[in-house]
């Protein structure tokens, strides 16, 4: 009797070990053919046609292995499942029932990633708001996670931010101190006002600070 080959499927006898093992037969599509074909990249897509296993499975698999690397946004699982290849309906199914058991809390990670650019980036809110769009995230949530970084925290982080940097910039004219220091706090978004006022205050305390190390310098011992 001629030797059956081993069957893989998504959660059926036969099937890869582990969610990554499904995922990655899922991603890479069907395997050489019979006439000794190697696969295309369009093969790698991932066509629910092609690959063992019904969509939602594959689905389920694929949004499983993204979300044990890190969290995930619910659009960026939609989007991961629409290039592997995994029909709309499917992928609302799983995306759905996902959101209900809470493995997708876009909620929670917008405020999460709210908090960890502000605090670890030192940016402001409007970058903050940024990079929440760029995950994907609606824009009622970017509005809830950017309206917990308050002013006077947007203040202490920009003033940090220029006095770390002005410590690199101690050689050089006030001017371009300020200039540079001023472009620093506009590419973590911080408004002109701020930034200018702010500036300030840093270039005026390192000033009195070398003012008074002069006039201690001079007084005898």
């Amino acid at each position: 009797m001629p030797r059956r080959g081993r069957q893989q499927n998504f959660g059926g006898q036969g099937a890869p070990g582990t969610a990554q093992e499904q995922a990655e037969v899922w991603r890479r599509g069907p395997g050489p053919s019979g006439d000794g074909r190697t696969p295309t990249r369009d093969d790698a897509g991932g066509n629910p046609e092609d690959a063992p296993g019904d969509p939602e499975s594959a689905a389920r698999i694929i949004c499983l292995h993204l979300l044990d690397q890190r969290a995930r946004t619910r659009a960026e699982l939609a989007q991961a499942l629409r290039k592997r290849g995994i029909p709309d309906d499917a992928a609302r199914t799983v995306l759905d029932r996902y959101t209900e058991v809470g493995l997708i809390d876009d909620a929670a990670l917008a405020d999460r990633m709210a908090e960890a650019q502000h605090r670890d980036r030192g940016l402001a809110g409007r970058a903050v708001a940024v990079r929440l769009r760029q995950r994907g995230l609606d824009e009622e949530l970017v509005r809830t996670a950017v309206g917990q970084i308050d002013p006077s925290s947007e203040r202490e982080m920009a003033r940090a931010l220029v006095a770390r940097r002005q410590r690199n910039l101690a050689g050089l004219e006030p001017a371009v101190q300020a200039r540079r220091l001023v472009a620093l706090l506009a590419r973590k978004g911080y408004g002109a006002g701020v930034a200018y006022e702010v500036v300030r205050e840093v270039l005026a305390l390192d000033r009195a600070a070398q003012e008074d190390g002069a006039i201690a310098d001079e007084l005898p011992p």
